[in-house]
């Protein structure tokens, strides 16, 4: 066989096999929309709740992913990010009464700025410098939380008013859910859009190497700026969300705890992962509702899964899906 009838050949096996893998993703996609569709009525409504918070999880994995897996930064803003978004939802429904479509808004925009704000500094400092900066800005976001009373009404926080709307479905929650999946279904489509163009491969390049990608034309500042803005935007907007799913904001619950928390979905979902993002805060909001009914279990097991994930399964879960199934493994995930 001549060398052309070779290379046609392999050319023709490459383009079957993207192929396949692209009717696989489609296929998979397909059922798990139909699935995620028909959620609410299998579940009671404590069990909607859990779900909700899973969506909300899912987001907040997303948008703190693309700052640590993509772009590389150790950054722990992300608790900041949060609260931001939640009492930007939460005060604009109060205050100014806007509807929820805007308050959401005002969330995204209020992470966004929230983001680019920490990214600034993040132009000069880098590693566990900027890891201490990053949490002094979380501690100092809760000061203002606290303080700030005559707007924020202290560290007793405060109610969120239910928008009507979200009790069409006959259940709150079941309101609740399809809104909060539709917001998660755009935002993690359009960060998938994001970090599949030119600006997701220059974070990545940034992560490697940031001289060498200075070296080779990539706008480092840019790259930064518009990663954390992103970031800050998704997570606020999964602030708004989480406003809306308790129906009270308080300071307490934006500290230490759930950057931890966030941090180890992340770690366990696997860095440069939107996948394992999602499957990680499933996996971690999910797990302890199994094993409330046993005391002291919960945060056993909490830590052994942890340190079991980081010792044996050090890329995650989006690690292993890319290892053992080629066709769901992402363009960017991390080596």
């Amino acid at each position: 066989m001549s060398k052309t009838a070779d290379s046609s050949a392999t050319g023709n096996y490459r383009v079957n096999h993207l192929a396949r893998g692209r009717t696989l993703r489609g296929l998979g996609l397909a059922t798990c929309l139909a699935l995620l569709l028909g959620l609410p009525l299998l579940v009671n409504e404590y069990q909607q709740f859990v779900v909700n918070t899973m969506v909300i999880y899912a987001l907040i994995a997303v948008g703190f992913n693309v700052v640590l897996g993509y772009l590389g930064q150790l950054a722990f803003a992300n608790a900041a990010f949060f609260g931001v978004g939640a009492y930007a939802t939460g005060l604009t429904m109060v205050h100014l009464a806007l509807p929820l479509p805007l308050a959401l808004l005002a969330a995204g925009a209020a992470g966004t700025v929230a983001g680019i704000a920490v990214a600034l500094p993040a132009l000069r400092v880098q590693g566990h410098y900027l890891a201490i900066f990053t949490l002094a800005f979380g501690e100092l976001m809760r000061w203002v939380y606290v303080h700030a009373d005559a707007v924020t009404f202290g560290p007793s926080g405060f109610n969120v008013p239910r928008p009507a709307a979200l009790g069409v479905l006959g259940s709150p929650e079941r309101g609740k859910y399809y809104l909060f999946l539709a917001v998660a279904i755009i935002a993690i489509g359009a960060t998938v859009r994001l970090l599949r163009s030119r600006f997701g491969r220059a974070f990545v390049a940034v992560r490697n190497n940031e001289r060498a990608a200075a070296s080779l034309g990539v706008s480092v500042a840019r790259a930064k700026i518009i990663a954390f803005g992103w970031s800050g935007f998704l997570v606020g907007v999964a602030g708004g969300l989480y406003a809306l799913l308790n129906g009270r904001v308080t300071p307490d619950s934006f500290g230490l705890a759930q950057l931890l928390l966030n941090f180890a979905i992340v770690m366990i979902g696997g860095l440069g992962s939107v996948l394992g993002s999602i499957l990680g805060a499933i996996l971690l909001t999910g797990a302890p509702e199994l094993l409330r009914n046993f005391a002291g279990i919960e945060e056993i097991v909490f830590s052994l899964l942890l340190i079991g994930v980081l010792f044996f399964m050090p890329k995650g879960i989006g690690g292993l899906i890319a290892a053992r199934i080629p066709a769901l493994r992402e363009p960017l995930h991390r080596e």
